[in-house]
């Protein structure tokens, strides 16, 4: 396998651990540095990483030994590291989604392209075996031809459980910027790109009350809509509608299903890697469950940093940035439609990614692309 990749992480919260736990004892990769605003914690991961070296920010992305940044910032600060590293000359792979605007995303891609250096993004969810195995029944026929799909996230907003959930509800958040990214990758590699988009939006209230931790009651403002439909035109045909909501309680509806010809597709929650696909076929009497046919078994956040590494350059990365740059058109897309009222083009597209055959992650290795 040769040296083991040099990786940097930018951004060391809650999400760095469920990284950590994927990249810290991998034999492809190796974490050379860490980096975070606060000095004490990036100490504290660096301590428990043997090798890692706790630096500053500018450390990082300018002269470490480092071959590709994790980016784990906030989203507003996507788009500024991932600029920064791109002018030093290495690769990055971040949180999602690609950046909060379009033209941020777009340039984002077209500088890694001149630079020469790669991208990708989460979600890598969708390379579990949940997404994976609805992929592999849509493609194997059991369905018949996949005529639309839906996708469905209701929750009552983040400032219940989040003590400092500011940003959810300001330029850049939302709940189609924060869990869309999920259901439209998902939906991208179930059924392939989209084509034109439709949107309508709305806002319940105009401040939401924290309810925990050191700032619970205090109230902040909602300057987005939290409330978001969209109807995705794939260009495929089908059509897929998409509800993401912080105004609701709860839904019965599963998070995706894809309804074809000859049945229909119950795919498990798209923020999870594994989970039950369901088949209903046509002329059948009731649900029955799929044994996982495809993805990675047993893996967690970290294995899209993992796949574009044995991507090499050979291949599109299944998380790639020209997926994430997609995902970041149709949902800024939608986003304009509610606004304008209008339906709107999309003027990138992307292939469907190569499928990921079942293979358990331990048994990883950039041999099995």
């Amino acid at each position: 396998m040769g040296d083991p990749h040099r990786v940097g992480i930018v951004g060391l919260g809650v999400i760095s651990r469920a990284y950590l736990n994927t990249l810290g004892n991998h034999p492809a990769v190796r974490v050379t540095a860490v980096a975070d605003l606060d000095d004490a914690r990036s100490a504290a991961v660096a301590a428990d990483l043997p090798g890692a070296e706790a630096v500053s920010v500018d450390r990082l992305l300018g002269g470490a030994d480092v071959d590709t940044v994790l980016n784990l910032t906030v989203p507003a600060a996507h788009a500024p590291i991932a600029f920064r590293a791109i002018e030093a000359g290495k690769n990055v792979f971040g949180e999602k989604p690609l950046a909060v605007t379009f033209p941020d995303g777009r340039a984002i891609i077209d500088r890694a392209a001149a630079a020469g250096v790669r991208v990708g993004c989460a979600p890598d969810t969708v390379l579990g075996t949940g997404t994976q195995t609805a992929r592999a029944a849509i493609d194997s026929g059991l369905i018949g031809r996949p005529l639309s799909a839906s996708a469905v996230m209701i929750t009552p907003g983040h400032e219940r459980w989040h003590p400092n959930p500011d940003f959810y509800y300001t330029a850049g958040g939302g709940p189609l910027l924060d869990m869309g990214p999920y259901y439209i990758t998902a939906l991208v590699h179930l059924l392939g790109p989209v084509r034109t988009v439709l949107g309508a939006a709305s806002r319940l209230r105009t401040e939401r009350v924290i309810g925990s931790g050191a700032r619970t009651g205090h109230r902040i403002p909602v300057e987005v809509d939290s409330h978001v439909s969209g109807v995705l035109e794939h260009a495929n045909g089908a059509l897929s509608t998409i509800t993401t909501s912080f105004d609701g309680v709860v839904t019965t509806a599963a998070p995706i299903e894809v309804h074809g010809e000859d049945g229909t597709l119950a795919v498990p929650d798209p923020n999870l890697f594994d989970g039950e696909t369901r088949l209903f076929p046509l002329g059948g009497t009731g649900w029955r469950t799929l044994p996982p046919s495809a993805g990675y078994t047993g893996a967690g956040r970290g294995i899209g940093l993992l796949d574009l590494v044995a991507a090499d350059g050979q291949r599109a990365p299944r998380t790639g940035g020209e997926l994430a740059l997609h995902v970041l058109e149709t949902m800024t897309a939608v986003l304009r439609a509610a606004d304008e009222g209008r339906r709107i083009e999309l003027t990138t597209t992307v292939e469907r990614p190569v499928p990921v055959p079942l293979t358990p992650v331990d048994e990883w290795s950039p041999s099995r692309r």
